[in-house]
């Protein structure tokens, strides 16, 4: 769904804002899922699965509101400080799953992950309830571990965007030159779009589950 819905906000027009806010809702949910599965494998536990259809639904929008106005936020201010491309830092969840534009959008987006994934812990233990701050005031307190989690990731999300452009070129060249239909070149597109997004988001949970994890590690050693 979201990999559907970032092609349709690409053609740009009416669509591209509600298509953008589906294709975010959509990446939060896949989030879900996979955190669900990351921290179980990590030995922890986790009530998402229980969650119905509609409470993960309200439970993404709930987010996506906060980390808008987090990455509005993190956008004017940055642009006030004179940086030029603070425009990319709107597509900081985006790039929980898709190829960010720059590599401090990288980081950024790994950032915002960890949020996330804060936020979604403490609503696990606080009944559903989103606490934005809160989270931001954990992310410092665990910024150990937690911050090596996101600088490994960032700097894996530089080595993704390689391949992914090294991908991108080959099919490229297919288009050009294959006799194909044009079902099987956008089939084939849709496929490699989709693929990325999943291995970034299996890598980008993974990885925070393992921070977050050692963290609580470290908070029970001391």
């Amino acid at each position: 769904m979201a990999a559907a819905m970032r092609v349709i906000a690409f053609g740009g027009g009416l669509v591209a804002l509600p298509a953008i806010i589906i294709a975010d809702i959509s990446v939060l949910l896949a989030f879900f899922a996979t955190a669900q599965q990351s921290i179980e494998a990590a030995g922890g536990q986790s009530s998402l699965g229980e969650l119905t259809w509609g409470e993960q639904f309200r439970l993404s929008f709930s987010i996506l509101w906060r980390i808008a106005l987090v990455m509005v936020a993190a956008a004017i201010s940055a642009a006030a400080a004179g940086y030029e491309e603070a425009h990319h830092l709107m597509a900081g969840l985006d790039g929980m799953a898709f190829d960010q534009f720059t590599h401090p959008g990288r980081f950024w987006s790994a950032a915002i992950a960890a949020l996330v994934l804060l936020m979604i812990v403490r609503a696990e233990r606080d009944d559903g309830q989103i606490a934005l701050f809160a989270a931001i005031g954990e992310f410092a307190r665990r910024g150990l571990w937690l911050g090596a989690a996101v600088i490994a990731l960032g700097v894996v999300n530089i080595a993704l965007a390689y391949g992914q452009e090294a991908v991108r070129i080959a099919i490229w060249n297919f288009w050009q030159t294959s006799q194909a239909s044009d079902f099987i070149k956008n089939l084939i597109y849709f496929c490699f779009i989709f693929s990325f997004a999943m291995l970034r988001l299996w890598i980008t949970v993974t990885i925070l589950t393992l921070g977050l994890k050692q963290s609580y590690i470290s908070d029970g050693r001391s």
